[in-house]
Formats: structure tokens, C-alpha cells, sequence
């Protein structure tokens, strides 16, 4: 793997707060994310987690008991103050749990959001097919059956896929939320070097449960406990010397 220097800020959260009716999700969070690096995001279920992805690609406008506190600057503009919600989603998209194919054939899955933002020539959709395969390391085993169903490919295939899916729109930030908590080893380990090769290019911030994913991929690893940011550090610093002693009886498997 090539080593690819971190940029400056590509995110900042200021003092982020997410509520679901009374509930609080998260509670006065503040970090930033460098541009081009892989930010593992660790803690146990009901720590916030997924409600900040969710934020941070204005999916959670879509439940109304939601409400949000504080700021998410990228490349320093408000994505809910000064950009629209279209904008946002283009820009930073996600990558769900379970691979999320359309039922339609592979090429089309990738075309489609593509074709949604206005492109239409043929050439062009078919260079942002193979290229976004590609990147997400599924081109040669799908190059010669881009006209069937995505439906038929494996679940490792498929979270490819939605992977290369997401990067057809030309975005800057990649969300994946527990993306390979179905996958074989074999197939996780496709998509964490797919992950890798995206680097180059792309922020990336990876929700897992899995503290050994976290730490062959993340470059830093913020760790998230009951709402709260309890620490957000190196990857090596915070899986051997952590500085919070919840995140080392996190880490060791003493609860969560």
C-alpha cells in the first residue's frame, strides 16, 4: 500500500448534538477529518455512531423527530446551513450495512447516478462504469456481464458494487456504515483494499464494530460511548496506549 499524506481539515464538527424527540444521540461532539484520510469511528451500539454519519449526509432530515445542534463545516461551508440537502449527498455519500443493488442490471446500478446529475452521453456513462469498477476492485469480474442483474452477484460483489456506485458521482466523502458486518473474510478483505486504493483520492470515515477492522484500516479511530466522544487519536496510540481508560476496556473487550 502507498502511503498517502494527510491534507488539512476536510470536516469539522463543532459542538454536534443530534436528538430524537427528548433523546439525545450525541452530545456536544467536536473532531475534525483530514482530507484523504480513513477516520475509524468505534463504540458500542447506542453510541451515536450511525446518527452522526447520518448527519453528516443530511439523512436525518428525513425523520422528523430528529434535531440537530452545532455545526458540520466541509471544506469549510455548513452542510446544513449553507448548503442543500442534494448538495450534501453529493458530495458525501454512504455506503449501508447491507449491500442496497437496484434491481437492474450492473452497468445501470453504476449509470444511475450519473444519469440523475444530467449525463446522457453514452461514452461517457460507459468511461464512469468502468472506471468507478474499477476503483472498487470489481471491473474484471464483472467486465463481461455489465448487462446483467446486480441482484445476481455475491454479497461481497454487491457491497462492491454500491461502493463503485457511490464514487460514479464524482463525491469528496465516503461514509461506510458496518459495510462488511456480512461479509466472509475473503470478501472483507476486497473491500478494505478497496478502501485503501480509495485514499488517493477520497476522505473516508468507516463505522465498525469490528476493533481489528478499525485498526488495519483507520489512520486515526475515534471511539464514541454513550453519545460522547470519549477520545479520537492515531490508530497505533489508541489500540496500545490509549489516554481514557473506557476506550482500552472497549478495545480488550471488557464491555460493549
Amino acid at each position: 500500500m502507498v502511503e498517502v499524506p494527510l491534507g488539512k481539515d476536510k470536516i469539522v464538527v463543532r459542538d454536534l448534538s443530534i436528538y430524537y424527540g427528548n433523546v439525545a444521540a450525541l452530545k456536544n461532539v467536536s473532531f475534525s477529518v483530514k482530507d484523504r484520510e480513513i477516520l475509524g469511528v468505534i463504540g458500542p451500539a447506542n453510541s451515536g455512531k450511525t446518527s452522526f454519519l447520518r448527519a453528516m449526509n443530511r439523512l436525518n432530515d428525513l425523520d422528523l423527530s430528529s434535531r440537530v445542534t452545532g455545526s458540520i463545516l466541509l471544506n469549510g461551508k455548513d452542510v446544513n446551513r449553507e448548503m442543500d440537502a442534494e448538495e450534501v449527498r453529493k458530495k458525501v455519500t454512504m455506503v449501508f450495512a447491507l449491500p442496497l443493488p437496484l434491481p437492474m442490471s450492473i452497468f445501470d446500478n453504476i449509470a444511475y447516478g450519473p444519469r440523475r446529475h444530467g449525463t446522457r452521453d453514452k461514452k461517457r456513462l460507459e468511461e464512469i462504469v468502468e472506471k468507478s469498477l474499477k476503483a472498487a476492485f470489481l471491473w474484471e469480474e464483472v467486465k463481461d456481464r455489465l448487462s446483467s442483474s446486480a441482484m445476481k452477484l455475491s454479497g461481497g460483489q454487491q457491497q462492491r458494487l454500491c461502493i463503485a456506485r457511490t464514487l460514479a458521482v464524482d463525491p469528496e466523502v465516503i461514509l461506510y456504515d458496518e459495510p462488511c458486518s456480512g461479509l466472509d473474510p475473503i470478501s472483507t478483505a476486497k473491500v478494505e483494499e478497496a478502501m485503501f486504493e480509495l485514499k488517493a483520492r477520497y476522505t473516508q470515515i468507516l463505522v465498525t464494530n469490528n476493533v481489528k477492522q478499525a485498526a488495519r484500516v483507520g489512520d486515526r479511530i475515534a471511539f464514541f460511548l454513550m453519545g460522547e466522544l470519549v477520545e479520537i487519536d492515531e490508530a497505533d496510540k489508541i489500540f496500545t496506549a490509549p489516554r481514557d481508560k473506557r476506550t482500552g476496556d472497549y478495545i480488550t473487550g471488557r464491555f460493549g
